[in-house]
């Protein structure tokens, strides 16, 4: 650990940098998409699309309607939709982004069956005395009784510190109580396989 933190405590630096994180992986796909030879297709259906009719599967859509696309209008809007797809399924927080996770979710039940156990993890980072060192600004690590009111300070005046300590308690239990990658079976069995997400 370090005792400078000023970008953890910075609140502006986790929205700019999560920013510049999207905008990046945004713009690196969709220079990635634009190298493949079907990108003149793409273009070409941005520039012929009707309007009019993708406003209508906008609202159709809007308001929970299934629609299923029945015209050659309505067929371009959707392979146009498909086509951001692409781009937006890395970019984290995105509604592609967890439309894939759900398809990865599904494909892993087909493959591997329904799951025996749905487990929901929530630390208490600010009772627990590594969240509170990854908090402080010591470098060493001595744990010590502190106030309610100095340990809530402490945490939310630091993101970087809970976000370390949840993948640090997430990492233990897959690893541990789980046995994935170890060499003893897990408190629940022998793991066949697993699949995790945080709440956004």
């Amino acid at each position: 650990m370090y005792y400078d933190k000023r970008f953890q405590t910075d609140i502006h630096f986790p929205f700019v940098a999560f920013s510049h994180r999207q905008i990046s992986t945004a713009s690196t796909d969709g220079w990635l998409l634009a190298k493949k030879p079907k990108f003149d297709d793409i273009s070409q259906r941005l520039l012929e699309i009707d309007h009019s009719t993708l406003n209508k599967l906008i609202q159709r859509l809007s308001a929970g309607e299934h629609v299923q696309a029945e015209t050659d209008a309505e067929k371009q809007c959707y392979k146009v939709i498909k086509d951001l797809d692409h781009i937006n399924k890395k970019v984290h927080g995105s509604i592609t982004s967890k439309k894939y996770m759900r398809n990865e979710i599904w494909s892993l039940i087909a493959a591997k069956g329904a799951p025996s156990w749905y487990i929901t993890l929530s630390p208490t980072d600010i009772n627990h005395p590594i969240s509170l060192y990854y908090a402080s600004t010591k470098e060493e690590f001595h744990p010590e009784i502190q106030e309610y009111k100095h340990r809530v300070r402490s945490v939310s005046s630091n993101p970087v510190a809970s976000a370390r300590f949840f993948h640090f308690m997430v990492t233990l239990l897959i690893t541990h109580v789980f046995g994935v990658n170890t060499t003893h079976p897990g408190v629940y069995g022998n793991t066949l396989t697993y699949y995790g997400t945080v709440e956004q």
